[in-house]
């Protein structure tokens, strides 16, 4: 067991900020609130997943909704909590361990919330390895993890309970609330014990996070805008560098949806690429031809400053160095592709292939 002060939640959030392939939420406003937390109640224990007894009680403690609401419903703190307190009302016991859903810039802060204030050590490990859309999107549901029961709660303090037919229905419906809650809720679910967490789920999302949020943060510090240490640590690929001339972005049925158009510039210039999300960056078509397709993350950095872009971030003028980075392995597996391949975003005739492979460099 290792403690996170104050710096490692900001190096994680914003090495979040870049696993989340542009979805998962600002980071900013998670790393102030986060960090007032720990300053509050002291650093946070995070547990390896192999320190976790088989028979310890674990929750996920995850946001849900739309990463532009964001921006202006900022979080007042005490959701996550309420989620947490209905999850267990409903189960009758408490829990012994928390675990984010995903790495997302504010989804990767968000169990660090109810953590700090009630002394629940984290687990180092998620159930994407990167950010999704939607709820039944993990590796918990993929190996037959009910999320039932799902505390459900807002900013006010308005709680639900939902026991839901199977975790695609949880989705929908949870969906639902956040419409009419504001665009954006926290939920606890996924109850499970620490067997199947260590079994089914990604190891190692905070330390990963945290790594490549250290480089990030060193690249400032030396205003250096070099990438080659970042694309050794992820074994990325570059996929463009341009300027972005178009945004078109709404916000429906509780997800950011749209399409951003960017142009080249230095070996790029006279190529474009369009690349399309639906809260995280989904596929990229450079010059008309897909070089990248979830479940591999597509990430984008200010080219300047390496400072990640996240969805609702952009807008025109950015110039940002776009890579293609491998999903965790559990995702190009047969089962893994049924649940986050392309066909299932929409994208019938596109097949996936490794973004390394497209890609050769």
């Amino acid at each position: 067991m290792r403690y996170l002060g104050e710096q490692e939640v900001e190096d994680i959030a914003m090495g979040a900020a870049v696993m989340a392939s542009g979805g998962g939420g600002n980071p900013y406003v998670g790393i102030l609130i986060a960090k007032q937390c720990v300053a509050d109640n002291g650093p946070i224990p995070l547990l390896m997943l192999d320190e976790l007894p088989d028979d310890a009680r674990v929750a996920v403690s995850m946001g849900l909704g739309a990463p532009t609401v964001l921006v202006e419903k900022v979080p007042a703190g005490p959701e996550p909590v309420y989620a947490l307190e209905a999850l267990e009302r409903e189960v009758g016991h408490t829990f012994d361990a928390l675990i984010p859903s995903e790495a997302g810039g504010w989804n990767s802060l968000h169990p660090m919330l109810p953590a700090a204030q009630r002394h629940i050590p984290l687990l180092d490990a998620d159930g994407m390895g990167r950010a999704f859309p939607e709820l039944q999107m993990v590796t918990w549901s993929m190996y037959g993890q009910s999320a039932s029961p799902i505390g459900v709660a807002d900013e006010r303090g308005n709680t639900l309970l939902m026991h839901a037919a199977t975790n695609k229905c949880g989705e929908d419906l949870c969906r639902g609330a956040t419409v009419e809650m504001g665009g954006n809720i926290s939920l606890a679910c996924y109850g499970m014990m620490g067997a199947e967490a260590k079994a089914h789920s990604v190891a190692g999302t905070y330390t990963l996070c945290e790594n490549v949020g250290r480089i990030l943060r060193r690249a400032r510090e030396e205003r250096s805008n070099d990438i080659s240490e970042l694309r050794e640590t992820l074994g990325a690929v570059e996929l463009f560098r341009g300027k972005v001339e178009d945004v078109e972005r709404r916000t429906v049925g509780g997800f950011a949806r749209g399409l951003v158009h960017l142009e080249g510039m230095d070996a790029y210039k006279g190529g474009v690429l369009d690349v399309r999300f639906q809260n995280e960056f989904l596929i990229a078509e450079c010059n008309g031809e897909v070089v990248c397709t979830a479940p591999d993350l597509i990430a984008m950095f200010d080219s300047e400053t390496l400072t990640p872009i996240t969805g609702e971030a952009l807008k025109y003028g950015c110039r940002a160095i776009v890579l293609g980075i491998p999903c965790a392995p559990q995702w190009r597996t047969p089962e893994g592709l049924a649940t986050v391949g392309p066909a299932v975003f929409g994208y019938e005739g596109v097949e996936f292939v490794p973004v390394e492979e497209r890609c050769k460099q």
